[in-house]
């Protein structure tokens, strides 16, 4: 086993001997003759020395030697299967969607916005509905005439929501959740929670799978939003209806998360998420925003945060 002579090259390599009591010797190159290794010491301009090979720890010396070398990654530890798979969970439940800013587990619906040139998550309340905001995906059905002509469905109060995003193309982040009962009642509206009524829940339900999302520019009054419905055959179809705005879907791995990016970029002025729950049904539980360049940060808005290892230090 030898390493090429340094004469053969201006910047040799340094690397370490290792010795078997811990210590190393730093060479240029080394050579086993024998019992005897010859090396070539960095320490003393290349001059030529040996050491017996008893004393060397040859396995940790090519260890380092393969460590060191351009392009080597050190491969990722390997996990037990119970910690896999709770690692897999936690990913699922709170996977990243740019560096260092994952989706959070309290929060069903978020939007991607961009702050002064940082990206940021901006959880959206629901509005239109008396249930609890903080447990998560409520669901207000109403029946809408596939066929009818666009007509008013809903009123939000004032004339422009707290949340305000700065950029023409946010992506949206929607928690699939995995109850999808609805609560009959005698009208055609009915109240679904998504399993979010269960007391003490850390991470809150979330919308149906088959459900699919649009987003409106509403109509701006003098103290309120008015909401529209639409014509639900026609999405998908590439047939466009005014102030609607169709999104492309896809499911995160994991099939927890639903990311939702709109098709066209977004105008300034105000906007509605509104969930389509079938092709006569919408939910009136609406997630309502803005789109104002110039507008203060979200209070409420994740930033990115970086996860440092923590450092050791010795105890005084």
């Amino acid at each position: 086993m030898e390493i090429p002579d340094p004469a053969q090259n201006p910047q040799p390599q340094r690397q370490r001997l290792i010795l078997k009591d811990g210590s190393y010797q730093v060479v240029l190159s080394y050579k086993i003759v024998g019992s005897i290794v010859q090396y070539r010491s960095a320490e003393r301009s290349g001059e030529q020395e040996e050491i017996p090979l008893a004393l060397v720890d040859l396995p940790a010396t090519e260890r380092w030697k393969r460590e060191h070398e351009a392009g080597f990654q050190k491969p990722a530890p390997v996990l037990s299967p119970e910690l896999a798979k709770e690692e897999a969970a936690l990913l699922a439940r709170t996977p990243f969607i740019a560096p260092d800013l994952r989706l959070p587990e309290e929060v069903s619906v978020v939007a991607l916005d961009t702050f002064q040139g940082t990206p940021e998550l901006v959880p959206l309340p629901q509005q239109g509905s008396d249930l609890n905001k903080e447990t998560a995906h409520a669901v207000q059905k109403i029946a809408i005439n596939p066929s009818s002509a666009a007509h008013r469905i809903e009123d939000l109060r004032f004339s422009k929501s707290d949340i305000q995003l700065h950029v023409a193309d946010p992506v949206f982040y929607v928690r699939i959740g995995n109850d999808d009962t609805a609560i009959p009642s005698g009208s055609s509206i009915t109240v679904d929670t998504h399993g979010a009524s269960s007391a003490g829940r850390a991470t809150p339900g979330g919308g149906a799978a088959s459900s699919s999302y649009v987003i409106e520019r509403v109509d701006v009054r003098y103290d309120s939003r008015q909401v529209d419905s639409f014509r639900i055959l026609q999405l998908g179809m590439g047939h466009a209806q005014p102030d609607v705005i169709e999104m492309k879907a896809e499911f995160l791995p994991g099939d927890q998360w639903l990311k939702l990016t709109p098709l066209v970029p977004l105008e300034f002025g105000e906007y509605a998420l509104i969930e389509v729950l079938s092709s006569h049904e919408l939910n009136l539980d609406v997630w309502d925003f803005g789109v104002h360049p110039t507008a203060p940060e979200n209070v409420e808005a994740q930033r990115p945060e970086i996860h440092r290892a923590p450092s050791l230090s010795r105890r005084p």
